[in-house]
Order: C-alpha cells, then structure tokens, then sequence
C-alpha cells in the first residue's frame, strides 16, 4: 500500500487540532479524516480504511486509551500515535506500551508529527 494513498484518521475533541492537523497530513499525502470524539470515529465507515490513527488521550466520553482497547478487541490493529495536552507520567508508559510508536505533547512540532506518522506506516 503506498503511503500517499493511506488514510490517516484523527480523534481529538479541540477543534483547532481537527482543522490544523489534517492540512500537515495532506501535505505529506495522505488521505486525512478527524472525528470530534471516540465514538463518532467507531461508528464510522472509516475504521477498517484507518491506517494510522493520531488519536488524542483524553476525551470526552471514551477515552484514546479505551478506544485503542476496543479496537484490538473489534479485531483492528491500526498503529497509532498518541496526543494530548496533559502530559501524566503515570499515562505515558501504558501509551506508549500500547501504541510502540509516539506519544506527542501539545504543542508538538510538524517534523516530529511527521516522524511518528511515517514510523506508524512502516509496520502497517
């Protein structure tokens, strides 16, 4: 599958991650679509074209973390790069473990945004 034709989703409930994030994306060549919550995502035809999901931890209603969860047990194993604007010690090791590939703190950088995406799309 080539990169610039994988589709990169993104959870995040802040509106200005939603629209800043997905013009980096389709810079780089990717199809981009942004969900406001968890459960908009998981209803939506795009879970099983995800291939690489930037997925923010704390959300309303089900978090990133669950959402990871449910995913694996829904049998999806998309890569995904963590985001959020809390950084808790206690909840980077769990991400970290859980996604092996990036945990971003807001505000991150184009460049490492980039880096974390492109190593999510190798493995898949």
């Amino acid at each position: 599958m080539s990169e610039m034709r994988c589709l990169i989703s993104i959870v995040d409930d802040d509106e200005s991650v939603r629209e800043s994030l997905p013009d980096l994306l389709r810079e780089l060549g990717f199809r981009v679509e942004a969900f406001s919550s968890a459960e908009m995502f998981l209803t939506s035809p795009c879970v099983g074209e995800t291939s690489c999901l930037v997925l923010d931890v704390v959300l309303p209603g089900m978090s990133g973390v669950d959402l990871r969860t449910e995913l694996l047990r829904l049998g999806f194993q998309i890569p995904v790069v963590y985001i959020t604007a809390q950084s808790d010690p206690q909840m980077r090791p769990k991400c970290v473990e859980q996604s092996r590939v990036a945990y971003l703190v807001k505000p991150f950088s184009d460049v490492a945004l980039e880096t974390a995406v492109l190593t999510a799309m190798q493995g898949h």
